[in-house]
């Protein structure tokens, strides 16, 4: 850290944080978070959840608060977004996942505010971001084909259950005579 960031540490140490955090608090923050999404980055397939990325922060400045990160992780991940964007980066946020293995519902803003970009998916935007990351911050352990974009274990598996889930939903077509479900060729087996 520089003598000036240094002495905005000082400053920030001494401000009560037992409330929300402050504006200092959360740039603070976003600062720390930047070397540790970067070492996150340097390991193909790595991600980061907001509870660990949380206490690497505040270990890292000092400055810890009782308030819930659900009340603030979402703006110290959009200010490392900007940061990135302005740095011409990949977004650096997208390694961070909540507890449901997802980027959470305040990325699609933050990629709309800081890249200008409207997405569909998050989840799917943020595992082509995640592979970029780990390209640009060369990833030792990238594999030599460029690897591929990776959604979340959990992520991934709650999508397999929800199609599962609607293919079960469909209603069976079934024969008028005999009642009986109907092959894809829509003729029934049994009455021709």
């Amino acid at each position: 850290m520089t003598d000036l960031e240094l002495d905005t540490v000082d400053q920030i140490e001494q401000e009560d944080v037992s409330g929300p955090p402050t504006e200092s608090t959360r740039t603070a923050w976003a600062e720390a978070a930047r070397p540790v999404l970067i070492r996150t980055a340097k390991r193909y397939r790595a991600m980061i959840s907001y509870k660990d990325l949380a206490a690497q922060m505040q270990e890292a400045t000092g400055i810890t608060t009782r308030q819930p990160m659900q009340h603030w992780m979402a703006d110290v991940l959009n200010r490392v977004a900007r940061d990135c964007a302005e740095r011409n980066e990949p977004n650096l946020a997208a390694l961070a996942v909540n507890a449901q293995g997802s980027v959470g519902a305040a990325y699609a803003s933050t990629v709309l505010d800081t890249r200008g970009e409207e997405i569909g998916d998050a989840d799917d935007h943020a595992a082509r971001e995640r592979l970029a990351c780990h390209t640009y911050f060369e990833a030792a352990d990238l594999p030599a084909d460029g690897g591929v974009p990776t959604l979340t274990e959990k992520v991934s598996a709650a999508r397999t259950r929800a199609r599962k889930a609607s293919a079960l939903a469909k209603p069976i077509d079934t024969c008028a005579t005999c009642n009986m479900a109907l092959p894809a060729t829509k003729v029934c087996d049994n009455c021709g």
